[in-house]
């Protein structure tokens, strides 16, 4: 059964690359390149993109009224999203050192490049910014508590779980206390093999 499960891991890593050189395709369709973690357009793209922006005005005429009275309801997720951040980076700066576990590195989780997209206006790109620090967090703060989970207690759930993190394949299959006693430091050792740190 590991076997299969480290055959079906495989596949899916290889998959995983596929729909990268894929995206990278993309990338060169739209004629764009990445330097510095800054995106640049070639420059007619970049033209013809400024032309499809909306203006503030338009836009905030043409918004639809729930939206806009929504709107501070949503920003005000900011603040818990800021406690988050701080609590989660606290946590492993803490703790993780102590269970020799390696740190995960927010800058990959947190990426803001839609900044740099000609066709959006500043509330579009405000927009956009919350949205990635909503969701690079949430992911941070998985793979933060992925680790925590694969340190002390790497064991499967008895039902099937939804959108598993991608170490939980990895863990003991539930009921089996002779694969946990034996396999616990082990596993408990295995965050590089990953291409973690």
């Amino acid at each position: 059964m590991p076997h299969r499960i480290d055959e079906l891991i495989s596949r899916i890593r290889e998959l995983q690359e596929e729909l990268e050189a894929e995206f990278n395709q993309r990338r060169e369709e739209f004629h764009f390149i990445i330097e510095e973690k800054r995106v640049r357009f070639a420059e007619e793209v970049a033209r013809q993109q400024r032309r499809l922006k909306t203006g503030l005005l338009r836009y905030l005429i043409e918004a639809r009224p729930l939206n806009v009275l929504t709107a501070p309801v949503i920003y005000s997720g900011f603040v818990p999203f800021i406690l988050l951040d701080i609590f989660l980076s606290l946590y492993q700066a803490i703790c993780f050192p102590i269970y020799g576990i390696p740190k995960v590195r927010r800058a990959e989780y947190l990426i803001f490049d839609r900044e740099d997209l000609p066709y959006l206006n500043l509330i579009e790109k405000f927009n956009c910014f919350y949205c990635s620090y909503g969701n690079g967090l949430m992911a941070y703060g998985r793979e933060i508590a992925a680790r925590t989970e694969q340190y002390w207690c790497p064991i499967k759930h008895a039902r099937r779980i939804k959108a598993a993190h991608e170490r939980y394949p990895r863990f003991f299959e539930y009921g089996d206390g002779e694969s946990y006693q034996k396999g616990l430091e082990r596993l408990r050792r295995e965050y590089e093999k990953k291409g973690d740190g």
